[in-house]
């Protein structure tokens, strides 16, 4: 099973592009928004930043048997771009705060797991449930944050913001990726 499924997530970098799973230490750079489309057809935004998770269960038909998980944040380039006349190192920044968040529900995503799915029987009651709910406040909150922010054009919201996802990813930091 684990070679299918590494089969498939090879294949699926191949089709797609790169992903870039986040790092604390490594932080976006322009280069490496590739797509050369801008999808939004809005001209009030600079850059778009195509992140969210990927996750790998292995589990068993036996429903005490357990689970383990592997749950990652990620960037992909050939679906992240830029307009070049319009970019900075503060767009950047709100931009690296998409894939910021991202991280932050991935790690909401890996506490929720571990508290609650020890094992495949867990996982077959559960995980549902769970993904669905975590999926849906990171979708609310990443629009949040670009409705309250204005895309990064609203300083004092954005700064606001930059405080709240810094001091979450502290709290959850027992929940960071090995």
């Amino acid at each position: 099973m684990k070679f299918a499924f590494l089969l498939c997530v090879l294949v699926t970098n191949a089709l797609f592009g790169q992903k870039i799973i986040w790092k604390e230490d490594q932080k976006l750079t322009w280069d490496n928004f590739k797509s050369p489309i801008n999808r939004k057809n809005n001209a009030d935004i600079a850059a778009y930043t195509n992140c969210g998770w990927e996750y790998s269960i292995v589990k068993s038909s036996n429903p005490k048997s357990p689970v383990t998980f592997e749950i990652q944040a990620i960037f992909t380039e050939n679906k992240s771009w830029k307009d070049v006349k319009k970019i900075s190192d503060y767009i950047l920044l709100h931009e690296q705060k998409h894939f910021d968040i991202a991280e932050l529900f991935a790690r909401k995503f890996r506490k929720a797991v571990a508290e609650k799915i020890k094992t495949s029987g867990d996982y077959d009651k559960l995980f549902k449930t769970i993904y669905n709910g975590i999926s849906n406040d990171y979708k609310n909150f990443q629009m949040s944050y670009d409705r309250d922010t204005r895309h990064g054009m609203d300083k004092e919201k954005q700064a606001e913001y930059n405080a709240v996802i810094s001091e979450e990813l502290e709290n959850l930091k027992s929940y960071k990726a090995p």
